[in-house]
């Protein structure tokens, strides 16, 4: 196979997105991640409940923000053959801002956290994205 076959083509598209859609995250723009995403998007973390659709998706950036600032290192994209789906590896480097109920206090923490991402792809947008990341450690970490 070519790296100029339908293929591997789709394949680089969408590895592009991802990186688009963590770069954006990394500026803070929400209005860049927005556009990696299609209008139902569907969002999963590991310690919540899913949402769908760009509205609760954008409501979960605010509060995000709110609660935390954060940057991803060393983001590592993985596509399949037919760029349906993509993982991405990463480490979370953040300062934990205000509190969350049942959470601990927040008194400026730093963390660094392991954590993937899991994304289905749909007409070249993100269709779901389902992030993943170890809570306990988080927890020890800035209760520490």
């Amino acid at each position: 196979m070519s790296e100029t076959s339908p293929e591997s083509m789709a394949r680089q598209a969408t590895a592009a997105l991802i990186r688009n859609y963590y770069e954006a995250f990394n500026k803070g723009d929400d209005a860049g991640m927005l556009a990696c995403v299609t209008d139902d998007v569907i969002h999963d973390v590991n310690q919540g409940e899913r949402r769908q659709g760009k509205d609760k998706f954008e409501a979960f950036m605010a509060r995000m923000a709110h609660h935390y600032k954060e940057q991803l290192e060393g983001v590592t994209v993985m596509v399949n053959k037919d760029a349906s789906r993509a993982a991405a590896e990463f480490n979370v480097i953040g300062t934990y801002l205000n509190a969350e109920p049942g959470l601990p206090e927040a008194k400026g923490q730093t963390y660094k956290l392991p954590a993937g991402a899991f994304l289905a792809i749909k007409d070249g947008k993100i269709a779901r994205v389902t992030t993943y990341y170890n809570l306990t450690d988080w927890i020890a970490q800035v209760a520490g």
